[in-house]
C-alpha cells in the first residue's frame, strides 16, 4: 500500500506522513468543531476524558505489534546477508586446499556469484520483484564442481566437504533473504493503523470541544506522536528498500579476496 513511500529519503517520508497526518487532523478537528455546536454542543462536550488513555493504549498495542513483525523481518534479513556472506567467504578459503585449476575455477564461479547478487538480485529484492523461481547458476555450477572434485589425500577430502556444505548454507541464505525481501505490512494493516489513529484525534478533539485553542494544541500535539511512529514503519517496512534499506557491503567485502 505505501510501499512507493518507503523508497523516498527518511526525511520525505517523515515529511510526507507529517502532512497527511495533518491534513486529516485538521479535517477531524473542523468536522467536531462545526458538530459541536447548537444542542450538540452539550453532548459532544460531555464525553468523558476517560476514553482516551484506552484509545492510547490499544493504538500503541497496535504499532507494538507492527513494530515486532518489521524490526523481525529486519533481523532476519541481516542474518542471511551475513550468513550468505560467511558461506562464501568460507568456500574461498576452503578453496586454497584445492588443486590450482580447481581453486581458480571455484573463485571464479563465486566472484560471479556475488557480482550477480549485487548488480542483479538486488535491485530486484528493493522493488519486491525478486524470485526464487531462477536457480543461481553460479551457485550451482560451483555445488557441481565440488561435487565432482577427486581429493588425492584426506585434507582435501575433507575441504571438499565443507566446501559443500558452505555453498548449500550460502543457497539458503540466499533463498532466506530473497523471501524475507517479500515481506511487509499489509494494507490491511496500514488501514488499520490509520484508523486508529484517526479514532484517537476524533477523542482527543472530542474531549475538547469546550476549548478549541486547548483541542488544537491536544490535537497537534497527538498527531506529531502518531506521524513520528508511522514515519519509523514506513522507513523500515521493506528491508531491502529506502535509505535504510540492507545494502550488499557484506558481500562486496568478500568479493576483493576472491581471485
Amino acid at each position: 500500500m505505501l510501499g512507493w513511500l518507503s523508497t523516498l529519503p527518511v526525511v520525505w517520508i517523515a515529511l510526507v506522513v507529517l502532512v497527511g497526518m495533518g491534513l486529516l487532523a485538521v479535517a477531524i478537528h473542523v468536522v467536531v468543531a462545526h458538530f459541536a455546536e447548537g444542542d450538540r454542543a452539550a453532548a459532544l462536550s460531555a464525553v468523558s476524558p476517560a476514553m482516551l488513555p484506552p484509545m492510547g493504549i490499544l493504538f500503541a498495542l497496535f504499532v507494538g505489534f507492527l513494530a515486532v513483525g518489521v524490526w523481525g523481518n529486519v533481523d532476519r534479513a541481516e542474518e542471511a546477508v551475513n550468513t550468505e556472506a560467511s558461506a562464501l567467504r568460507a568456500v574461498v578459503l576452503l578453496s586454497d586446499d584445492l588443486p590450482a585449476t580447481d581453486r581458480t575455477r571455484m573463485r571464479a564461479l563465486i566472484r560471479r556469484q556475488i557480482q550477480t547478487a549485487v548488480d542483479e538480485e538486488w535491485p530486484a529484492m528493493e522493488d519486491q520483484r525478486a524470485s526464487l523461481t531462477a536457480i543461481p547458476a553460479p551457485l550451482s555450477d560451483a555445488l557441481h564442481l565440488a561435487f565432482a572434485l577427486r581429493p588425492r589425500e584426506e585434507g582435501e577430502a575433507v575441504s571438499q566437504r565443507e566446501i559443500v556444505a558452505s555453498i548449500q548454507d550460502a543457497l539458503d541464505a540466499r533463498r532466506q533473504r530473497i523471501i524475507v525481501s517479500e515481506s511487509g505490512i499489509n494494507a490491511v494493516k496500514w488501514l488499520g493503523l490509520v484508523a486508529l489513529a484517526a479514532l484517537t484525534l476524533v477523542t482527543v478533539a472530542l474531549i475538547h470541544t469546550g476549548n478549541r485553542t486547548s483541542a488544537r494544541i491536544a490535537i497537534a500535539v497527538f498527531t506529531v506522536a502518531e506521524a513520528v511512529v508511522i514515519t519509523m514503519l514506513v522507513a523500515q517496512d521493506q528491508p531491502f528498500t529506502g535509505q535504510l534499506g540492507l545494502t550488499p557491503d557484506v558481500l562486496e567485502q568478500v568479493l576483493p579476496r576472491v581471485s
